[in-house]
């Protein structure tokens, strides 16, 4: 897609910051140890190792300590690979997050229905809620959850407060955040649940005028849309960003992007969102996102994060 010969203008009030936010307020999961390539972690009563590319230092603990319910053999860069159960595994569990619960469960794409690190941002976002609900009494925020995978994110806002539009491209994905709404007692929260290409709804809602106060959106580093369409970030990024921003209205605009798996600096990720953003008044914040090992010693590195609202990132 051509883009525009536009001058760059930087976000006004901008503050550039390189900060590590860590998901440190979890009781019931956490990262027992990581090392030569993997990381040993607890979700819930089951103890599962998966491959981590990032883990590159010697573990803390003991071969013997490694034991697991389970371990999926693959890569952490691809989706190929299969679990291997040693001891019994149900197809579902329950955890909860800040007394918000949900199903976890053995993807066979190595993850559990939960990405831990992302309850930063969880809880940024509703704090976000709070400040547009506190500016404008009577307002209930409108979210745009994009690539919203199994719903986290959207049941958080809900509960927060806010009206809103969840959109992933899996139907099966889809299906599992409705049984997460479902266990977390929120089935009378306003969520639209809707199969879709991200990127094509959200032009679509910007042809329509549609206005969102918060947009969260984790990209995938490559994928494919309910009717085929092809998704490459480092092709899309700018131009999703860009149409993202010309939604965001409200008290207290917001927006979080994630981004994994892939060769961007985080640099790189500050500056697309600053272009898209460029001359609103507002703070923008990028960085890293870990998860703390053990004692919290040790940080494991999972994503980098961008995230500007027009209020404050406080």
């Amino acid at each position: 897609m051509a883009r525009d010969s536009r001058q760059f203008t930087p976000v006004a009030n901008a503050v550039r910051t390189v900060p590590v936010i860590v998901a440190d307020d979890w009781s019931d999961y956490r990262l027992i140890d990581s090392g030569n390539g993997r990381k040993l972690e607890q979700y819930g009563p089951y103890r599962m190792i998966r491959p981590d590319s990032q883990a590159l230092w010697p573990p803390r603990l003991q071969p013997s300590d490694w034991a697991a319910d389970a371990e999926f053999s693959g890569s952490d860069d691809g989706d190929a690979g299969r679990w291997q159960f040693h001891k019994r595994v149900p197809d579902t569990w329950p955890m909860t997050w800040n007394g918000m619960r949900f199903h976890a469960r053995c993807t066979p794409f190595r993850h559990l229905g939960v990405f831990p690190e992302h309850s930063v941002h969880w809880n940024w976002a509703c704090s976000q809620i709070a400040k547009a609900q506190a500016f404008a009494p009577g307002h209930q925020p409108r979210v745009l959850n994009l690539f919203g995978y199994t719903g986290l994110a959207s049941l958080a806002c809900a509960r927060a407060g806010a009206h809103v539009t969840h959109v992933d491209a899996s139907k099966k994905a889809v299906a599992f955040a409705r049984e997460n709404q479902a266990l977390a007692g929120l089935n009378d929260r306003p969520i639209r649940w809707l199969v879709e290409d991200a990127f094509r709804y959200v032009q679509r809602e910007q042809r329509r005028g549609a206005v969102y106060d918060g947009i969260i959106l984790d990209p995938p580093k490559h994928g494919r849309g309910p009717n085929g369409e092809i998704w490459k970030l480092e092709e899309g990024l700018q131009d999703l960003l860009d149409s993202c921003a010309a939604l965001l209205g409200g008290p207290v605009p917001f927006m979080i992007t994630t981004v994994y798996a892939v060769r961007l600096s985080l640099l790189a990720l500050e500056n697309c969102m600053a272009a898209a953003l460029a001359g609103r008044t507002g703070v923008l914040e990028a960085g890293e996102m870990a998860i703390p090992e053990g004692d919290g010693a040790r940080l494991l590195p999972t994503a980098i994060h961008a995230r500007w609202s027009g209020a404050d990132c406080g």
